[in-house]
């Protein structure tokens, strides 16, 4: 990242102060660089199935829905790690008010994300809401946190895998940081990547008949994830930017 970059140019993003700036910042709002994978073709499916088997061990071609974002950071990638595993309920990267995350033990190995910050349900509710088990909205439990790279990566890679389970459709939940390839076309230092995986109620067909909800949660969480990512890079660029500015020093001004 140029220093000759005005710092005006970098804040950080706002945070959110209730459910409906939860739905305004991350539902409503369209970040300006689009960040979904096209992964349409067979083609394509294909070449990310084989991605996530190399990186991860985890052979996603099981899952019906496999939503990828990536996003460029101007940022080295432990630096934008960093970043994730400050991952809590106070992170402005994630709407904590309609789905709070819960640290088990302080600990990013075992989350509980909860559905509007709910442990119980309301109204004498006791194991769902009319049929739905939404509490938690689903269990993280980490395959794997991989903090420093191996010696012999030379894309830089870092990431958190989770498993998960719960109320909510998702299989496998990972955030993953690796220094850019210039030969894919990538400019900045980092290129973050979040991706879901999972089969609605269990079908792993494809062509089932629930294609309909495929598509709604899909496009849901969709822009949810944009804004997630958008939010995790610009976080990202404005403490980097702030660590490296230097101070602006005062003139003939001793006190107040």
């Amino acid at each position: 990242m140029s220093l000759s970059k005005k710092t005006s140019e970098f804040s950080p993003p706002s945070k959110s102060s209730g459910i409906f700036t939860d739905i305004r910042y991350f539902f409503f709002h369209k970040p300006k660089k689009p960040t979904l994978i096209d992964l349409s073709t067979e083609e394509a499916r294909e070449n990310y199935n084989k991605r996530i088997v190399q990186r991860f061990g985890i052979d996603p071609e099981k899952f019906s829905v496999l939503n990828i974002h990536k996003i460029g950071v101007e940022a080295p990638p432990s630096y934008v790690f960093d970043e994730l595993l400050r991952w809590n309920g106070d992170s402005t990267c994630w709407p904590n008010y309609l789905a709070k995350i819960d640290l088990v033990d302080n600990k990013l190995e075992s989350i509980r994300v909860l559905l509007f910050g709910k442990e119980k349900y309301p109204f004498g509710f006791r194991n769902s809401f009319f049929g739905l088990k939404l509490l938690p909205l689903f269990n993280m439990n980490a395959i794997r946190i991989k903090r420093v790279p191996d010696t012999f990566d030379f894309d830089n890679a870092r990431y958190l895998l989770y498993e998960c389970s719960g109320g909510y459709p998702i299989g496998i939940f990972f955030m993953y940081v690796r220094s850019s390839i210039e030969d894919m076309g990538e400019t900045e230092l980092s290129q973050l990547f979040l991706c879901v995986g999972f089969n609605f109620y269990g079908k792993e067909n494809r062509s089932s008949g629930l294609r309909i909800f495929d598509t709604i949660w899909q496009i849901i969480h969709n822009r949810v994830t944009a804004n997630v990512v958008s939010r995790i890079k610009q976080l990202a660029e404005w403490r980097l930017n702030k660590m490296l500015t230097p101070p602006i020093k005062s003139k003939g001004i001793t006190g107040l």
